[in-house]
């Protein structure tokens, strides 16, 4: 499992966080085709190599703006940026993923700014270089093929900042929500060391915040911000490997709550919700409760990191009054995903190895329900012609 681990002891910026992934080896060229039109033309990014307080880094750049501390007047709405989008070469799997980073960028602007999603205009991530930085790192973390991504607690700064809006403590008020539930702390440097495009990106893909997790090393990037200060480096690093074989156990929490008193069509959407915040796995049991009334076990299992943050959650959508938590460890297969060409279409297959063995592959359920629905036949036969297509692939191999 390739694992990516976001160093932010110097904060983070969307600049940043491309400079790291294209110092740890994206290139450059392959970030330029994909973005297509909304890059304008081959030289309109280019990235040179700086000095960070004495650590040498990658400084992503796009022409025409002051990238990292930029205050321009792009005043963009959300559906204005999902035509950009749209317009990219992105994959189609890659620009759903960059318009709903953008959706939850505007929600949280919107609440801020007291108004709704189709009237909020995003000011400074409004801008095209912000665009980029957010489409690019999707594209990147893609590209580059990262199962997992795990960040460190946030150093966010300290300080005052001027935005489109005004003066404002640091983080900026979009900053601050987004890292809601997140593990941050202000270090020794002053000034906004976390933008609303890095708080973004790494709120959004760390499914946990910690200590680097075990994993042997393959690749170190750094990403430079636009200031050079003496006391630290000024740069993001990552950290790129695959997940260490010989420690294939890790720790996890367990949330419970019996429920008793809840309409049930609460569960589907508190589901779905607490998977988005970083929940491993959330289910229901049925159980008999004080009184004889039926009720449910709602059961999340979680990376510690994220217990606060999926604690609250449930207090704000159920009508438990308590939960209980304890952390175990647990193990796990690797996994991968791969390809495979059917007579209905190409469908995704969750293949799961111990010690480079395979012990099971499963075709991905939503790829034969919609090749199903599409070419007018039973799901079973499209899984059926996956399974086939995998056995054959292996044995061809």
């Amino acid at each position: 499992m390739t694992t990516l681990y976001f160093d932010c002891f110097s904060g983070a910026a969307g600049d940043m966080v491309l400079g790291a992934l294209l110092d740890a080896g994206l290139p450059l060229d392959d970030l330029r085709s994909a973005l297509g039109s909304l890059a304008v033309d081959r030289d309109a990014i280019w990235t040179e190599r700086v000095t960070r307080a004495g650590v040498t880094a990658t400084k992503f750049n796009v022409r025409g703006e002051d990238h990292h501390h930029h205050h321009g007047h792009q005043h963009r709405t959300i559906e204005e940026i999902h035509c950009l989008v749209a317009g990219s070469a992105l994959s189609a799997t890659a620009k759903t993923r960059t318009k709903e980073l953008f959706t939850r960028l505007g929600e949280v602007e919107a609440a801020i700014h007291g108004t709704t999603l189709d009237k909020v205009h995003l000011h400074e991530v409004g801008a095209l270089d912000s665009i980029i930085d957010i489409a690019g790192t999707v594209f990147a973390l893609e590209e580059m093929a990262i199962d997992r991504v795990v960040s460190s607690p946030v150093n966010v700064g300290s300080g005052t900042v001027k935005s489109a809006h005004g003066v404002f403590p640091v983080p900026v008020p979009a900053a601050a929500r987004l890292l809601e539930g997140h593990p941050v702390y202000a270090g020794a440097q002053t000034g906004e060391l976390v933008t609303p495009t890095g708080a973004l990106i790494i709120t959004a893909y760390a499914e946990s915040f910690g200590p680097v997790p075990p994993m042997t090393l393959k690749k170190v990037g750094y990403g430079a911000g636009t200031r050079d200060v003496r006391e630290t480096p000024n740069v993001l690093r990552v950290l790129i490997g695959e997940a260490d074989a010989s420690a294939p156990s890790h720790s996890v929490v367990v949330i419970e709550a019996e429920i008793d008193d809840m309409n049930p069509q609460i569960f589907g959407l508190l589901m779905d919700r607490l998977l988005a915040e970083g929940a491993l796995d959330v289910f229901y049991t049925p159980i008999q409760m004080k009184k004889n009334r039926p009720g449910t076990l709602m059961t999340i299992v979680a990376p510690p990191g994220a217990r606060e943050r999926l604690t609250s959650t449930v207090f704000r959508e159920t009508t438990t009054i308590g939960v209980r938590y304890r952390e175990t460890v647990r193990e796990c297969l690797d996994r991968e995903t791969v390809s495979v060409t059917t007579p209905y279409g190409p469908v995704a297959m969750k293949v799961a190895r111990q010690r480079g063995e395979v012990l099971n592959a499963s075709p991905e359920f939503d790829d034969c329900a919609r090749l199903a629905a599409a070419k007018g036949v039973p799901v079973k036969d499209v899984q059926a012609a996956a399974i086939k297509a995998y056995l054959e692939h292996r044995q061809d191999r």
